[in-house]
């Protein structure tokens, strides 16, 4: 005879209420008791919260997943456009000290730097040295000692540069530069012109005062492409047209890109017609040097969308809206001017 005490009895009704959820479904499987499923499906529907033992409920409430922490608002000066973005008002954007002065026509942002960094410039009164540092667009910049206003409308000119005349904004010897041979009506922009051509040689150069545009032309990886008409004396062999073309390496170890070059024998002259991809200081003629070529002319008659055209020597014309348009693009700067802040 079995005995059950009032113990047992009470260990009976606790996992009874316990285990109730996972009996009744045991039971409806191998019973196949509908009613009993049926208080299953409603015990699933309450939710584990409901169905559970009191004792166990407040456990499983405190690993309910945290709720995400909203961000600590941040002082804020932008304004909510249409489009859900957010635009920084004009007068609050800030742009880099060396960006400011490119921008103000003055010179180029490399060259900016140097300025900086000699103690040459001064922001609202207070000297600087910091090319990175961040001015408002009204603030008062001064480079070695010449005042800057704000910034200047663009202005892009094309000069067909000649010969004994010094592609630079000035020359401590008093010879003709560049700037000479600009109009009195351009005087008033502060033009510089952009890379090289040197003493000797003639053809496409841009002056403008646009910094940016200047950084950019002026920067190896927006390097575009420039062809030139190079008058040599004499014949040029097969051999040294396979050597340019090709790429070659100077005699000072200096490792050039293949060239394209067309040849036209004119007589006792030939004309070669090189285009370049590179920056090097006076490349055509340090090749011609090294495969005993004579020049006798040299001219620059394109720059990656630029052309020379019939453009008299010593004279100039003001690009087209469409060049400069194409001319931004090629440079990468078109990319860059739909930023707000520099």
């Amino acid at each position: 005879m079995i005995h059950i005490t009032q113990a047992d009895t009470t260990l009976q009704a606790f996992f009874s209420l316990v285990e109730a959820p996972s009996i009744d479904y045991c039971a409806a499987n191998h019973s196949g008791d509908k009613s009993v499923d049926k208080n299953v499906q409603k015990n699933r529907e309450k939710g584990p919260d409901q169905t559970m033992h009191p004792s166990r409920r407040h456990e499983a409430g405190s690993h309910k997943r945290p709720q995400a922490r909203t961000p600590r608002a941040k002082h804020d000066l932008t304004a909510e456009a249409g489009n859900g973005k957010r635009i920084v008002p004009e007068e609050n954007v800030q742009i880099r000290l060396n960006k400011a002065i490119a921008e103000r026509g003055y010179c180029s942002r490399r060259k900016a730097d140097e300025r900086i960094l000699a103690g040459a410039v001064t922001v609202n009164g207070k000297p600087v040295i910091n090319p990175g540092e961040r001015v408002s667009p009204d603030a008062e910049i001064i480079v070695d000692g010449i005042s800057l206003s704000q910034k200047e409308v663009p202005c892009y000119l094309l000069l067909n540069k000649p010969v004994h005349t010094l592609s630079t904004a000035y020359d401590p010897e008093g010879r003709p530069t560049v700037l000479d041979l600009v109009p009195e009506k351009y005087r008033k922009y502060r033009l510089y012109p952009v890379g090289r051509l040197d003493y000797f040689s003639e053809g496409l150069i841009l002056l403008t005062n646009d910094g940016s545009l200047t950084n950019a032309l002026l920067h190896p990886r927006y390097h575009l492409p420039k062809t030139y008409h190079v008058t040599v004396r004499g014949f040029v062999s097969p051999k040294d047209l396979q050597t340019m073309q090709s790429g070659m390496t100077l005699p000072d170890g200096q490792v050039l890109l293949p060239v394209e070059v067309h040849a036209r024998s004119e007589g006792k002259t030939t004309l070669l017609s090189m285009t370049l991809y590179q920056g090097i200081n006076r490349q055509i003629r340090k090749m011609c040097d090294a495969l005993h070529i004579t020049i006798l002319r040299l001219v620059r008659i394109a720059e990656g969308p630029l052309s020379l055209g019939d453009l008299p020597s010593g004279t100039l014309r003001e690009l087209s809206s469409q060049e400069v348009r194409r001319l931004k693009k090629a440079a990468g700067v078109a990319k860059t001017e739909k930023r707000t802040a520099g």
